[in-house]
């Protein structure tokens, strides 16, 4: 096992602080409430993105594991109490998760940080208790899922119920483990739904955790299961599956066309996918430029650039385009690269050598290319990595054009003083979200999802819970009913 390292002192963000290596203690399988070895008896190693060590050796989950694991949630849904408990006593239990969440903060952050190379301090302050208060905010709706009484044509009496979905199969990204696992499971628990999570095989500590203490506030067996494995066969196992009745997928456009496909020519399940994007931030003359350079570098370097959402394409009006630039060379310089473990990085290392090299090789083409032009490679693909195209506008209409100028359509950002350009563009911008004079301002009320090639249907809001759940008509004629 790789040496391990905590928050501490140092004279730069590259040196490393040693501690004794914590003790890895969830590896297997979690299937029907119980860690279990893959039926292969296969492990995968999972990896220390700064050292490329070997963190811990993990099962590895195929297509058998997917079906005990679907075979444990369909019985957990069509026998077991989850379904049939009233919603407030689903959020108690939803609500000791999440307090136990809380109190095992320090650990989850840390694996994170080992198995994704995300800033520990970031996931001690914002990722893990945020994941805590989203489970919070599903309890909150999980007595409150009703139907309507409609008002008919005839003499008929009808109205709607809202009824879980039934066995979810959740297939979550690397870049955000833990914020990803619960944007997905929290609002399929408060819908009753019983599920299997398939975590990026680059990134399985926290999830297996989370289904550990899942157990422990009172999660009925075979609600969560968690099966570790690759995309090609666990994951397509689980999108193919005859008995899951929705699939729910974050991560790039071209794996998403084939969780859909897989969909269709299996049982015609319903799919949520939010997918990949080439986001646009436009930053108007009459805009704050130090502010502006500082919502364009956090855009693109938070979380070293591995977020769907980035700010990749950054479109300056001629007005300030220099000033900006040169503002923007300066500010760079405050984001330092080093250990995840020192408080004074700002960005950790890439998630594996395989991204690193990736992002290497777009920087090495748009060098060729020459960079300059909207068609370019560089340009147009989701790097999914620290890499900002930098351009120039003249008029609003040429900036919406620019922006509108992708496949991809999940958020967009627009910094201005002018309330009458913020609304113009946000109107005109073929996006999820929006985001006026700020980035990233992410919070669970607030549904987030794309356009076009960046998917469909929404995680986070009700709008999440909602597709988790059927609407069923009910209808009954009325006799002698006194009026209509």
């Amino acid at each position: 096992m790789a040496t391990n390292y905590s928050n501490g002192s140092s004279d730069d963000a590259t040196s490393l602080v040693e501690i004794p290596p914590p003790k890895i203690r969830f590896t297997k399988l979690f299937i029907g409430g119980e860690f279990v070895d893959s039926v292969s008896g296969r492990t995968f190693e999972t990896i220390d993105p700064r050292t490329g060590e070997t963190i811990a050796r993990v099962s590895e989950g195929d297509k058998e594991d997917i079906d005990l694991a679907v075979g444990a949630a369909r019985r957990a849904f069509d026998h077991g109490p989850w379904p049939r408990l009233p919603g407030a006593a689903r959020a108690k239990i939803m609500h000791k998760f999440a307090d136990l969440i809380d109190q095992h903060i320090e650990e989850l952050a840390t694996l994170d940080s080992l198995n994704a190379g995300k800033l520990f301090a970031w996931g001690k302050a914002i990722d893990i208790p945020s994941v805590a208060n989203t489970l919070r905010y599903y309890a909150g709706a999980a007595d409150k899922i009703h139907g309507e009484v409609l008002k008919m044509s005839r003499e008929l009496h009808a109205y709607t119920l809202r009824e879980p979905v039934g066995v979810v199969g959740h297939i979550i990204p690397w870049n955000f483990p833990s914020t990803m696992f619960f944007m997905k499971v929290s609002p399929a628990l408060a819908a009753g739904c019983t599920m299997v999570v398939k975590p990026a095989e680059q990134t399985p500590l926290s999830a297996l955790f989370y289904a550990h203490l899942a157990k422990e506030a009172g999660v009925p067996d075979g609600v969560i299961n968690v099966v570790n494995g690759f995309g090609p066969t666990a994951g397509a196992a689980l999108a193919s599956h005859m008995d899951v009745d929705k699939v729910s997928f974050t991560g790039s456009t071209e794996v998403g066309r084939k969780v859909m496909q897989a969909a269709a020519t299996s049982n015609l399940k319903p799919v949520s996918l939010e997918l990949g994007g080439k986001s646009p931030l436009l930053i108007f003359d009459d805009a704050d430029v130090e502010k502006a350079a500082d919502l364009a570098l956090l855009g693109i370097l938070y979380n070293k650039g591995e977020v769907c959402v980035a700010s990749s394409r950054v479109f300056v009006q001629e007005g300030i385009y220099d000033e900006f630039v040169k503002t923007l060379a300066v500010k760079a310089k405050d984001w330092v690269v080093g250990d995840p473990f020192n408080p004074k990085s700002r960005l950790g290392p890439q998630v594996d050598k395989n991204q690193y090299e990736k992002i290497l090789a777009y920087i090495e083409h748009g060098k060729r290319e020459g960079a300059t032009l909207e068609d370019m490679k560089i340009v147009k693909d989701e790097i999914f990595g620290p890499v900002m195209a930098l351009m120039k506008f003249t008029t609003m209409e040429e900036g919406i054009k620019a922006a509108n100028n992708t496949r991809y359509g999940l958020a967009a950002g627009i910094v201005t003083k002018s309330l009458d350009t913020a609304n113009t563009v946000a109107r005109s911008i073929r996006a999820g979200v929006i985001w006026i004079n700020c980035y990233f301002a992410f919070d669970n009320d607030c549904p987030y999802g794309g356009y076009k090639s960046s998917g469909f249907e929404r995680d986070l809001g009700l709008e999440a819970l909602h597709k988790y759940l059927q609407v069923k008509s009910v209808v009954t004629p009325l006799y002698n009913s006194p009026w209509h």
